[in-house]
Parts: C-alpha cells; sequence; structure tokens
C-alpha cells in the first residue's frame, strides 16, 4: 500500500487563481483533447457561459415510477425549452424523447439493484460502446462509490467506460455516489471528485458542500451539482446560487424539477442561475412572477 508515513495535509487550494491549462477551449481540462471529445463537450457547456442545466430523469432504473416519473412522455415535452442537456436511460430516450429534441445526451450506462434492494453499491455496465455510439451520446453517465463496500466493481466499470470512450471519443460523467452511511463532507467530496477525475473522466458530478470552493480547485475537470433530495423551490434555488458561486460549471436537477408543482418554471429559473448570473432571490422573484 502507499507510504503515508510524513503525508502533507493539503490547506493551500489557490481558490482566487484560474485553471491554468484552460487554453482557448471553455471547458475545464479538456483544452489537449481531441476534437470529437471538444464537439461533445460543447454539446452539454454553453460555450457563451461555460456552463449547463443538465435534467437528470434516470430514476426510473432504479426507482420505477415511484420517484415521481409517471409520465414521460408528457413531462420531457414542457421542460425542452429550459435545459442543455438530458440525463437518462436509453430506454427512456428511445421510448419517450424525440430525436429532433435537439439537445445533449448524458446517457446513463451504469445498473444496479431496485430501489426494494436500497444496496447500489455494486453496479455493472449495462450498455455498451456501440450502442452509445447509436444514441449519439454525448456522455456516458456512470455511479462510482468511493469508500463503500462496492468501490472497487464501481471503479471498474468506470474505467472500463473511460476506455471505451476515450477510443471512439465519447466523454465520461463520473457520478460520486453517497450512500446512506456515507459522509458528505468537504474532505470526502476532495477525495472523491479527484480519484475519479484521475481515473480520466472529463466530468465529475457530485453533491454541494462546505468549503464546495476548494472542492472545485482541486479537481481538474468540471464540477455539475446534483440537485439530490426534492427541496422547497426556494431552498433548491439557493442551493443552485451556492453551488455556481462555489465554481460548479452547472446543476444537473431531477426531483428539484420534475417533483415541483411548477416543472417548467422551476427548470426556467435555475437556467437563469446557471447561464444568467441571477442570484437565488432574483430567481425566486421570477418564479413566483411566472407561477402567478
Amino acid at each position: 500500500m502507499a507510504d503515508l508515513d510524513g503525508k502533507k495535509v493539503a490547506k493551500d487550494y489557490a481558490v482566487d487563481i484560474p485553471f491554468a491549462n484552460q487554453g482557448s477551449f471553455h471547458v475545464k481540462g479538456a483544452n489537449d483533447l481531441d476534437w470529437g471529445m471538444k464537439k461533445h463537450l460543447s454539446n452539454i457547456f454553453n460555450p457563451d457561459s461555460g456552463n449547463t442545466v443538465m435534467f437528470a430523469f434516470d430514476h426510473g432504473y432504479f426507482m420505477g415510477s415511484t420517484a415521481g416519473l409517471e409520465r414521460l412522455d408528457l413531462l420531457i415535452p414542457i421542460l425542452l425549452p429550459y435545459v442543455d442537456v438530458l440525463m437518462a436511460t436509453r430506454g427512456a430516450l428511445r421510448s419517450s424523447v424525440a430525436p429532433s429534441c435537439g439537445k445533449g445526451i448524458a446517457l446513463r450506462v451504469s445498473s444496479g439493484s431496485s430501489m426494494l434492494n436500497e444496496d447500489l453499491s455494486h453496479e455493472l455496465v449495462a450498455v455498451d460502446i456501440e450502442d452509445a455510439i447509436r444514441m449519439n451520446a454525448d456522455c456516458m453517465a456512470v455511479q462510482t462509490f468511493i469508500g463503500a463496500d462496492g468501490q472497487l466493481s464501481s471503479i471498474g466499470n468506470l474505467s472500463n467506460v473511460i476506455n471505451a470512450g476515450f477510443r471512439y471519443s465519447i466523454p465520461t460523467l463520473g457520478v460520486v455516489a453517497v450512500g446512506k452511511q456515507m459522509e458528505r463532507t468537504d474532505r470526502f467530496f476532495k477525495l472523491a471528485t479527484r480519484i475519479v477525475a484521475e481515473m480520466g473522466a472529463q466530468i465529475i458530478k457530485t453533491y454541494y458542500c462546505d468549503n464546495f470552493e476548494e472542492v472545485v480547485a482541486a479537481c481538474p475537470v468540471p464540477i455539475v451539482v446534483a440537485g439530490g433530495k426534492k427541496l422547497p423551490e426556494n431552498e433548491a434555488l439557493t442551493l443552485a446560487y451556492r453551488s455556481m458561486q462555489g465554481g460548479a460549471r452547472g446543476l444537473d436537477m431531477g426531483r428539484n424539477i420534475f417533483q415541483s408543482n411548477h416543472p417548467a418554471e422551476m427548470a426556467q429559473c435555475i437556467g437563469k442561475i446557471v447561464h444568467n448570473g441571477y442570484t437565488d432571490k432574483e430567481a425566486y422573484e421570477l418564479l413566483l412572477d411566472l407561477i402567478n
């Protein structure tokens, strides 16, 4: 094992100094990637703002319709104008999303147990690279458990997807998973996001935490913040604002959009924070105007 004697505890993350290898490309850490990778990343991250609004509706692969996603065919069309990327399973995309949607596609390629089991730490890669190519996916999303029982197998899944992605110039989105008994601290997220990035993932999805700006500074690729559990609308908008202020390059909102009583309006307000620099208060005032 690694020799940890004399290990230095990191303290200076230079949060005020921009990423040094940015170059001319608008996505962090991607300046030296090939054209195909950059094309896919440009479909995910808006070239003007450098940010993204992802709409996650991949919950059905382990929760079925109990997540509040009873009718994808009715929900997706009303949200399309307000999001940049659809994060979903291949079954949901093929059955319920028009190929002419014009949005980036984050294809969920890992799968595992259902909510009846509740142990998702032993997932497998359920979608091969050929089908990701057929789906014209802009990135492949893999759940990765760091510090859980399934860590070794999930890192193996991540590595296999990254390797296949490099062969065909498709980025990988590493989703940092947090189990019920796992800590949600900056110490953990600094470790987990850095490990997933150093494995070769081009995008990291994780949760917001205290000292988030240090998590971002220590990670050499862009971080997109997960919306997580359903919150009151004003709290969800505050989460979005704090995430962007902390250096996130986007939000991946699911339940905080589709479980809202006003999903389209909520998605629109998230976009204003991500792309137009609205504060949480400004976005909430807009939400109230839209729904009244």
